[in-house]
């Protein structure tokens, strides 16, 4: 019986156009693993498309290449066929229009008449005969992309790639592999022993991006001997470190820098639970001038690489439909997100949890909460 290493190299070669999929939380990682992956399949003669529900680039990634290929929703992935018995009566002319989201398709004879016996419907075989998702713990984490075409995923053989060891293992092929540090990491290791040939500056690049911004430049804990070694491979086939070190770090905007600020200020600390909160409220991004996008790292660079925290949580606020909303972002060192906050219907991974709250001000949402997280750690 082949291993999963082998049975998604065959997988790999029976295929012709081949989806890559990835959950939007885990952002970077997935961006340089699915940008090389697509490279390397690509110069296989692959056909090769990356998707992300409601993907937006981040500016400080614009400088990898072919990001413009990442889309943010699938598209054109079946025909609906429509067929004609002409053999009596032979078309004279066809036209359409759409009323009321509506599609009227008129269809006028040369002579005679057209019945519903002469009509015939039909669905083309979807056009993706493989997906590969990446860092994406549970197919539900893709969002609209799998719960819009959930028949897609059921009748197509997923490859499911991941280094996280709560994931699910949904795939009919499932190559997890915990000792690694992130999914660009496993993307090299199997693009090194099937597409070695195709390694150059650009996919070496975006790999070691992923490794960088995950590992946060090789601080975190699970960095061994045998990450440094692929970094270090990755530099000898071209991977820029500096330019990459200097996009992800040094190109904050004045921004984001202030909305940190804000966020830092009214940072507030449980000592004895090694817990950490803030908040943040509308007029805070609108006198900062900032965006939502610019939450990204925020809890990532300023509060989780703290050494007295475990645990750290982000509120903010957001209008929707002209209704305010409390969102927040929980990530836990020891302890799993999803079921501290459970009552709350969170999504994400169990080191990190986004919930939502409504009709409720931020000073409530804080308080309930903070208190629930509190009574779980």
């Amino acid at each position: 019986m082949l291993n999963e290493k082998a049975q998604f190299k065959q997988a790999l070669d029976s295929a012709q156009h081949i989806l890559i999929a990835f959950d939007q939380s885990e952002n970077t990682d997935a961006i340089g693993a699915a940008l090389a992956l697509a490279d390397f399949l690509e110069r296989d003669h692959k056909a090769v498309d990356i998707v992300c529900d409601n993907f937006v680039l981040s500016k400080n990634l614009e400088f990898l290449p072919k990001t413009k290929n990442i889309k943010s929703q699938l598209e054109h992935i079946q025909k609906f066929i429509i067929k004609v018995d002409v053999s009596q009566s032979k078309i004279d002319s066809l036209s359409y229009d759409i009323k009321d989201d509506w599609l009227s398709i008129y269809l006028t004879p040369k002579d005679g008449l057209l019945t519903k016996n002469e009509l015939r419907t039909a669905q083309s075989s979807y056009k993706y005969d493989l997906i590969i998702t990446l860092n994406t713990p549970e197919l539900s984490m893709l969002g609209k992309i799998f719960l819009n075409n959930s028949d897609l995923f059921y009748r197509t053989t997923i490859v499911n790639l991941d280094y996280h060891n709560a994931n699910e293992r949904y795939g009919q092929i499932n190559y997890i592999d915990p000792n690694t540090t992130s999914i660009s990491e496993i993307v090299y290791q199997l693009g090194k022993l099937w597409y070695e040939k195709y390694l150059d500056q650009n996919n070496a690049t975006s790999l070691l991006t992923g490794m960088i911004a995950t590992t946060h430049s090789f601080k975190t804990t699970n960095v061994d001997p045998s990450t440094l070694q692929v970094a270090s491979e990755l530099i000898n086939h071209g991977a820029d470190r500096e330019k990459i070190i200097h996009h992800l770090y040094r190109t904050r905007s004045l921004s984001t820098l202030k909305l940190w600020g804000t966020a830092l200020m009214r940072l507030k600390i449980d000592t004895q639970k090694r817990f950490a909160w803030t908040t943040l409220t509308i007029p805070d991004f609108l006198n900062a001038g900032a965006n939502y996008g610019q939450l990204k790292d925020l809890i990532t660079e300023l509060i989780e690489n703290s050494p007295e925290v475990d645990s750290t949580l982000l509120l903010y606020e957001e209008e929707v439909d002209s209704k305010k909303q409390i969102n927040g972002i929980l990530n836990c060192k020891k302890n799993d997100t999803l079921q501290i906050l459970k009552p709350h219907n969170p999504s994400g991974i169990h080191r990190r949890a986004y919930f939502c709250l409504k009709n409720i001000n931020m000073a409530e949402a804080e308080k309930i909460i903070t208190e629930e997280i509190k009574k779980s750690l």
